[in-house]
């Protein structure tokens, strides 16, 4: 493997496991020093990372991870707050007690993760969480259009976590109010919307704390 396919492939692990997030500052230099090799092969790995969409290179900023494109990454955050909201409503009323309980875990070991966060960890276990909850839904295609999201959020490297760890510890506690609100609909003290509307809000919520922290963080790459 020549040092430039090394480093690229050192570099596309980073970014892709989430250990750069997006805007990370990818310093040639530094990086240079980190696989011991000059800087002309991480140069040559970091142009393929451009050339890919996984880089950016900013006049007076330099390159870094490419920060998750707003309008890709609204519409499928949109579209899967919409049918995950929908499906976890459906699955609601099938939802066994051993099924709320392994949620409930799974919740604990989120808010265990928040003490020494790590971002690609908690993103992992977020999934399980949700999948306790929506794949007991009883309409494929339903259930299908939530796994298409998901796996969307996957091809844009969804780091939202990474990028608004503050958001973090906001979810954990949307999560047990969407499992008090599963819990109250099976003894019918809520209804179906109200869960549904409860998962929809708990993701948009994300999708407003992203999008606003990408807005603010543009004028301070302008300025560097």
């Amino acid at each position: 493997m020549s040092k430039s396919q090394r480093a690229y492939v050192f570099l596309r692990e980073r970014i892709e496991d989430g250990r750069y997030v997006p805007g990370f500052r990818l310093v040639l230099a530094q990086l240079a020093g980190e696989l011991d090799m000059s800087v002309v092969p991480v140069r040559e790995a970091i142009r393929r990372l451009e050339a890919e969409g996984l880089v950016t290179f900013e006049r007076n900023v330099g390159a870094q991870v490419a920060l998750i494109k707003e309008t890709e990454y609204q519409h499928t955050m949109e579209t899967l707050a919409l049918v995950e909201g929908f499906a976890t409503a459906l699955s609601a009323p099938h939802l066994s007690a051993a099924q709320l309980d392994a949620a409930r875990e799974v919740n604990e070991r989120m808010r265990r993760c928040l003490a020494d966060f790590d971002p690609h960890r908690f993103t992992e276990l977020n999934l399980e969480f949700h999948a306790v909850l929506f794949e007991p839904c009883p309409n494929p295609h339903v259930l299908d259009l939530v796994h298409r999201g998901w796996r969307r959020m996957t091809v844009l490297r969804d780091s939202s976590f990474a990028f608004v760890p503050g958001r973090a510890k906001e979810s954990v506690a949307e999560h047990d109010r969407i499992l008090d609100l599963v819990v109250a609909l099976q003894a019918g003290d809520a209804d179906a919307t109200e869960v549904e509307l409860a998962a929809r809000r708990h993701r948009t919520t994300t999708l407003d704390a992203v999008l606003a922290r990408q807005a603010s963080h543009r004028p301070h790459l302008s300025e560097t």
